[in-house]
């Protein structure tokens, strides 16, 4: 049997889509006019020589603005394009290669900036817009939707960047650095890395690492974090070793090598020893206890346990 849509019914549902894409084009064009203004275009300047690009936004009135680290790390000049036209330099205040976070700062007021939104509020498949410059092309804007929470990237230095917020807003050479924003024009993440040749996966710093980062580089032009001197790799555990000594992980960080006279080596800890916890704290992975190794250790006591053989240990450790 053969149905019909009338005229009417036809009409109808053509005026509802049409409502839902206005609704769709209103929200992302209304968040690119509020957050457009404050978006940047960077250049930087290496040995006099032209050197690569990227993008940035202005996160206060007074000329401080957040990029990625790996676009303007080890730049000797910095050129700051501005959306009304303005080309200003730019100094670095601070970069920090482990979050991939770098703030800059330009010599100008009443500048448009961009608030940063609670990431932990965001959630898979709300509208998720991204500006910035990419292959050069200023005030370039592409939509999507946040497509996962919690990823993670190994930055420059080789630490873990944890809470990435995954989105298929198109991404391209020349947006890192640029603000991923909601429908209200606020930041919840800064666009950092693409997977080639993957399409319609891309990543973005969240925001509230992004507010963190951006507060220490502000305040001491770098972020302190506590150092005890190994070099690891994470390694299966013995199930036996496990049991008896009723351990929470199968893995612990192997440790491969002692720098001279560093907290661990001054520890007791020696190459071949397995490092299973930091002051009670689970390490089942090198990255777990970079975790741990925060600013606040600095100069303060922690017990660091470990295997040597099948023997269990703990010793005291003062990070640097």
């Amino acid at each position: 049997m053969l149905s019909f849509v009338s005229d009417s019914a036809a009409d109808a549902a053509a005026t509802t889509d049409d409502s839902l894409l206005d609704a769709y084009s209103t929200a992302v064009s209304g968040a690119v006019a509020t957050a457009h203004p404050a978006v940047v275009h960077i250049e930087v300047r290496s040995n006099d020589a032209p050197g690569g690009s990227g993008s940035g936004f202005f996160i206060s009135p007074d000329g401080y603005l957040l990029t990625n680290s790996h676009v303007v790390h080890g730049a000797k000049e910095l050129r700051v394009f501005l959306a009304d036209g303005r080309k200003l330099t730019a100094d670095l205040i601070g970069d920090d290669p482990d979050s991939d976070l770098a703030v800059l700062r330009v010599s100008a007021d009443d500048l448009s900036h961009l608030t940063l939104a609670d990431s932990a509020a965001v959630r898979p498949g709300q509208i998720a817009i991204a500006i910035g410059s990419p292959m050069g092309f200023q005030q370039t804007v592409t939509a999507g939707i946040v497509s996962g929470l919690g990823r993670s990237l190994r930055g420059a230095s080789g630490r873990l960047i944890d809470n990435v917020i995954q989105t298929d807003a198109a991404l391209n050479p020349g947006n890192s650095g640029g603000p991923l924003v909601n429908t209200r024009g606020e930041v919840i993440g800064v666009n950092t890395a693409i997977i080639r040749p993957a399409q319609g996966i891309c990543f973005a710093i969240a925001s509230d690492t992004a507010r963190w980062v951006a507060a220490w580089l502000i305040k001491d032009g770098r972020i302190r974090r506590s150092f005890i001197g190994l070099g690891g790799q994470s390694v299966p555990l013995i199930r036996k070793v496990v049991r008896y000594h009723h351990l929470v992980q199968e893995t612990g960080v192997l440790v491969a090598s002692l720098e001279l006279n560093s907290p661990a080596a001054r520890a007791g800890l020696l190459e071949g020893d397995i490092v299973v916890a930091l002051d009670g704290v689970a390490t089942p992975a090198v990255d777990a206890l970079h975790k741990l190794l925060t600013g606040d250790r600095i100069g303060e006591r922690a017990i660091i346990t470990f295997l040597r053989g099948v023997e269990l240990r703990r010793h005291a450790i003062i990070p640097l």
